[in-house]
């Protein structure tokens, strides 16, 4: 139709004005994106930081408004200087840019505690889940299919799917080291947490593509001299990266909530119930009802469980063990504890360790053992680069000896494991005695927390 508008305004908090194309927004009408409102960004950290509130309905707006960005400062880039580069086409925009709107279409409610953490359902961008949220029998599913996207997008978001051939540069815009995702969520995470934190725009300004390869890069040189400036500000936006990881994402609040509600899900399954599939449909709210009315095996526990949560009664550190301090037992205890097979393992210890307190102080207790994946979200500096006297371009981790900053961030990550246990008091008293429990049970490992 004649003078039709090609696209809808929508006012962001972070971005400002944010432009969605009809069909786009055909996309974000339907129940499963939707869903995504009633899905906080940061999990449960909003009990630290009450302004922490956000969803991921937020973040996949803001993803496509990054993706535009990206595709805008590649165009230019090409129109500047075309040697060896590639323009990104008005098609493969659209298609970018559906992908970026749902690729958080598959997270369930504190997917991060009972995936990447606990391990107790398979990760969120598994090709499984993508599937299942994407195929016929789903609205988004057919919305997709109508548009004739669906191919394409799964093939960027679950490329171990098989599915078309598609450019690396797709995939990467998307969720890359520097990419759409992650360019918005640290503004996002920054702006609703209160946390004084920026990462300069023009970190996106020197995108290109390489004609060659098909990659994303960013373009580190300019009269065969590093560009530090940039090179400065990469290293900077993965620096906040870990700085929130470190103050917001793994918050020792954060992860003993997270904690408590895997423990729910855990017992809520055990009685046979509930499964995966259950979960992806959920929000916040609605999974802890999903929650009660399964009961699983221990009915009880899991009511004082979520009656706990949901009035921020979090249980409090008696240990922690961090990698930086066992590294020789690091391994064994992800082997032992970690995910669903050392669920048994877990109970056993919680269980001496409870008994031990009960005959020595006469005190019952609730313990958790917490035992995340031993690499949890480490993500290598994976964004191409061209730089100086080198042919083509290559990932930035290549260069690490040269940017000493990288190899202390990787460092930083390994070293942000911790290995909890939590009891259900804040009595100084009775956590140094689960404290010493938990080090009978745990032997060989060096505690670094001392209660009170």
């Amino acid at each position: 139709m004649a003078g039709r508008k090609r696209y809808s305004v929508m006012r962001d908090p972070v971005h400002g004005d944010v432009y969605l194309t009809h069909k786009e927004l055909s996309i974000l009408d339907t129940p499963q994106m939707q869903r995504l409102r009633g899905i906080k960004q940061l999990g449960t950290a909003y009990l630290v930081y009450p302004g922490a509130v956000h969803t991921r309905f937020d973040h996949s707006i803001g993803s496509v408004h990054v993706a535009q960005q990206i595709i805008d400062a590649v165009n230019l880039s090409f129109d500047l200087d075309p040697a060896g580069t590639i323009r990104i086409s008005d098609e493969e925009a659209r298609v970018v840019r559906m992908a970026a709107l749902v690729h958080d279409i598959t997270h369930i409610p504190f997917g991060h505690n009972l995936e990447d953490q606990d391990g107790i359902f398979w990760r969120h961008d598994s090709a499984y889940r993508f599937q299942h949220m994407l195929g016929s029998d789903t609205q988004v599913g057919g919305v997709l299919r109508d548009l004739g996207v669906v191919e394409d997008v799964l093939a960027i978001l679950a490329p171990e799917d098989g599915g078309p051939p598609i450019p690396p540069y797709w995939r990467q815009i998307v969720s890359g080291t520097v990419a759409s995702d992650i360019l918005d969520y640290l503004a996002r995470d920054a702006y609703f947490t209160g946390l004084r934190l920026e990462v300069d725009s023009r970190v996106t300004s020197y995108f290109k593509v390489h004609r060659a390869s098909g990659n994303l890069f960013i373009d580190l040189t300019k009269h065969d001299l590093l560009r530090e400036d940039i090179l400065s500000e990469i290293v900077r936006m993965l620096e906040a990266r870990y700085y929130f990881t470190e103050r917001v994402y793994y918050h020792h609040a954060k992860v003993a909530s997270g904690a408590m509600v895997a423990r729910a899900v855990e017992i809520a399954l055990s009685g046979g119930g509930l499964c995966e599939e259950d979960f992806y449909d959920q929000t916040d709210a609605s999974v802890i009802d999903l929650l009660l009315r399964a009961g699983g095996a221990d009915g009880r526990e899991l009511r004082r469980l979520l009656d706990d949560f949901r009035a921020r009664r979090l249980f409090k550190r008696a240990c922690v063990f961090p990698r930086y301090e066992n590294e020789d037992v690091q391994a064994s205890l992800v082997e032992r504890f970690f995910a669903g097979g050392g669920a048994e393992h877990r109970a056993a210890a919680e269980a001496r360790i409870a008994d031990l307190v009960r005959f020595s102080s006469g005190r019952d207790v609730r313990v958790i053992a917490y035992c995340p994946a031993r690499r949890m979200q480490l993500k290598e500096a994976r964004t191409h680069v061209r730089w100086p006297g080198v042919e083509g371009v290559e990932s930035l981790s290549r260069f690490a000896e040269h940017v000493p900053r990288l190899v202390d961030l990787e460092r930083s990550y390994q070293n942000l494991w911790k290995f909890y246990v939590f009891a259900d008091t804040a009595d100084a008293a009775v956590l140094t005695r689960v404290q010493e429990a938990a080090r009978q049970e745990f032997s060989g490992a060096t505690n670094v927390y001392s209660p009170g």
